[in-house]
């Protein structure tokens, strides 16, 4: 019997595989990647009787290669807040899936290890920008406000090293930032110990900063999307500051784009909680788009298509879309 960890390469995927790993050590391949390096499955080549776990991915962009595991006799443990589409049903696979908008696979991962390694799920929770999930979370432990603010930065930190489009944007690959990771029982430790989360902390503040800088290239009453420039720093941080700028105005969407190779742009989508589309949804009109509710993407959108976003953005949440 062989093990195959498979997970985003996120905070939420590392966070949501450290914690079952702390719960059951096994020596196991890992098949990571990327923010947007979703299907992974692919690059599974498990036997019968193998056991698979996927933390973090949609399964909907998985599902054949799912099905081609389990029909192999491969046991497959399923663990994600993606929209999976139909879940097959099968012996050999056990799904947990929340879609909810305050859920994600750390915080999943959380309830099954009833709060065995919690700090670890706020980390996650924080870095999927899930503060008011993090926050509660980290009620239940007493935690004063100078370790949920280590929390925090620990889990945005993480999250912002898995954006770029290729390896060569990010400081560390996500499966060494893993490796790393896994050191540690205690993600206080991390933070105060590990180099290179203060390396980390160091560029996402610096390519913030850069972003913060831009003006909307186009804004709707409730709608603002961005254009970065064609430069690493921009790949790297699309992610982050989609997630800063919904933080800060939650009532709005916020759309980043970023030109990517292929005459394209990398999307990144906030949808404000109230009002309109799930995002997820609004994504996935757009052929390789996806995510969940409140946060989504949309993998290389051809630069033609560009009005059609900006019209469907105002559809959706602008002007057009109030009452």
């Amino acid at each position: 019997m062989r093990y195959f960890d498979v997970f985003n390469g996120d905070a939420d995927g590392i966070c949501a595989l450290h914690q079952l790993r702390l719960e059951q050590p096994v020596e196991a391949t890992v098949v990571t990647g990327l923010k947007r390096d979703i299907a992974l499955l692919d690059a599974v080549d498990a036997a019968e009787a193998d056991v698979v776990t996927v933390l973090d991915l949609s399964m909907q962009r998985n599902r054949d290669a799912l099905q081609r595991l389990l029909a192999r006799g491969v046991r497959v443990h399923y663990f994600d807040h993606h929209d999976p589409g139909p879940v097959p049903e099968h012996e050999g696979l056990i799904a947990v899936i929340d879609t909810s908008a305050d859920a994600c696979t750390s915080v999943i991962v959380d309830r099954i290890l009833h709060g065995r390694f919690r700090p670890w799920a706020i980390v996650g929770a924080f870095g999927d920008n899930l503060p008011d999930t993090a926050i509660g979370l980290a009620h239940t432990l007493g935690l004063d406000a100078r370790r949920v603010a280590t929390l925090r930065e620990l889990g945005e930190d993480l999250n912002y090293n898995a954006y770029g489009q290729s390896e060569s944007d990010v400081m560390i690959a996500p499966e060494a930032l893993y490796r790393i990771v896994r050191r540690y029982a205690d993600p206080f430790e991390l933070a105060a110990r590990e180099p290179v989360m203060h390396r980390l902390k160091e560029e996402r503040e610096a390519d913030l900063g850069r972003a913060l800088e831009a003006a909307p290239m186009h804004s709707d009453d409730g709608v603002d999307a961005w254009l970065l420039p064609d430069e690493p720093w921009s790949r790297r941080v699309g992610g982050t500051f989609a997630n800063r700028l919904a933080l800060d105005d939650p009532g709005r969407a916020h759309a980043v784009l970023t030109p990517i190779a292929g005459d394209a742009y990398l999307v990144s989508l906030r949808s404000p909680r109230e009002r309109g589309l799930r995002a997820s949804e609004f994504c996935r009109r757009f052929g390789s788009g996806g995510g969940r509710a409140l946060a989504a993407g949309i993998d290389a959108l051809p630069r033609a298509d560009l009005p059609r976003l900006l019209a469907a953005l105002d559809a959706a949440w602008g002007a057009m879309a109030r009452p």
